[in-house]
């Protein structure tokens, strides 16, 4: 099987998530997509004290239904910081006769040489670049950390860099989702209706629960 990963602090998970995990998956043509909730993110600190349970409820709300999305808590069982490198560790272990294409946005690419032992990534699975708003990459070999930078190649046909480990890295553009987590806990802690932002589900859940109300 093919399958995506996609991981997130989902604080709360809203449909611009849901949009990536839909273009990654018609693109790469992805059997299963895994929803990955961070227990503890390592480049943030988690807004509101929403709990690892709340954010998993959220994510299990939003894909409910779905034939091709999982949700997974691995980050939580493991403990410890929520490091990209191990939780693909972990997944390989789980589906070794799979191929594995870890997804993330453009934005986070641009970053991802601040990432614990990130090096170690890119011979183990396939990487899936969604573009985000107002982040485009436009020469993605010189997107690279500067260190990695000699083992990829371009494809100039497909617009794709192959790493010489034979694995390599999809970039989709499209028409992104203008969606901030930061904007809809805002409205939330106000009392406004998110339901354009998140499934009706999670919206109704989030006001029931009260989950953004001490972000005021």
């Amino acid at each position: 099987m093919r399958i995506g990963l996609l991981g997130g602090s989902f604080n709360p998970v809203h449909n611009a998530h849901l949009r990536i995990a839909a273009e990654a998956q018609a693109a790469c043509l992805l059997d299963l997509v895994i929803f990955i909730p961070a227990a503890d993110p390592p480049h943030k600190v988690l807004a509101g004290g929403v709990s690892f349970e709340q954010r998993s409820k959220m994510v299990s709300m939003a894909i409910a239904g779905s034939p091709y999305y999982k949700l997974s808590s691995i980050e939580e069982e493991r403990g410890g910081k929520s490091y990209s490198i191990d939780t693909i560790r972990a997944f390989m272990k789980e589906y070794q006769a799979d191929d594995l294409f870890f997804i993330i946005g453009a934005d986070s690419f641009l970053e991802i040489g601040t990432w614990h032992r990130y090096d170690e990534i890119f011979p183990l699975c396939n990487l899936v670049v969604v573009e985000r708003p107002g982040c485009s990459i436009a020469n993605p070999l010189e997107a690279l950390p500067d260190a990695v930078r000699g083992v990829f190649s371009l494809n100039s046909e497909t617009g794709r860099l192959e790493h010489n480990s034979g694995r390599t890295i999809f970039f989709i553009t499209g028409s992104p989702l203008e969606l901030s987590s930061t904007e809809i806990r805002r409205l939330a802690a106000d009392g406004a209706d998110i339901t354009p932002y998140v499934p009706s589900e999670v919206a109704a859940y989030i006001s029931h629960q009260r989950i953004y109300h001490q972000c005021q």
